[in-house]
């Protein structure tokens, strides 16, 4: 049994070293195809990078960067590349456009709206008088009268 799953193991993690990426010879061409990848988000993912990410998409993009890099494309013209062929979302940081101002504005518009909305609920509870609120209840023994609240309740 032991030999079985060993097999398997080794069988495994020689699958999976078949499948990582080819690393460039060259250590400063990976430096850049690196930094390149790390400003273009993986459409996969969409919350990563494709410096960071695992996906098929993201692989076959890192190699087609490298071709790129090593062609002697230059990291803009890269940029500008995968731009026009996925549009300003393959972007990690979109420029501001009409077309991103709501990527832009989105988080500080809705933030804005919860402060709003969490002062108008304040400002409304501070007028309603006590009655409106339930009586806060001592944690008092068991006695004949917290007894008859209880079946009342």
């Amino acid at each position: 049994m032991r030999a079985l799953l060993l097999a398997a193991c080794l069988a495994w993690s020689a699958a999976q070293a078949g499948e990582a990426p080819p690393a460039a010879a060259d250590p400063a061409l990976e430096a850049r195809v690196m930094a390149v990848a790390t400003e273009l988000r993986c459409l996969v993912c969409q919350n990563q990078t494709i410096a960071d990410s695992h996906a098929d998409l993201a692989l076959d993009l890192r190699r087609q960067i490298r071709e790129m890099l090593a062609k002697g494309d230059s990291e803009q013209q890269i940029l500008d590349f995968m731009t026009a062929r996925y549009g300003d979302f393959v972007l990690y940081r979109p420029p501001w456009k009409a077309s991103t101002a709501l990527l832009w504005l989105g988080p500080g518009l809705l933030l804005a709206a919860a402060l709003g909305t969490l002062a108008l609920v304040l400002r409304r509870r501070s007028r309603l008088a006590n009655e409106a609120f339930e009586p806060d209840t001592p944690d008092t023994p068991d006695t004949p009268e917290t007894d008859e609240r209880r079946d009342r309740d």
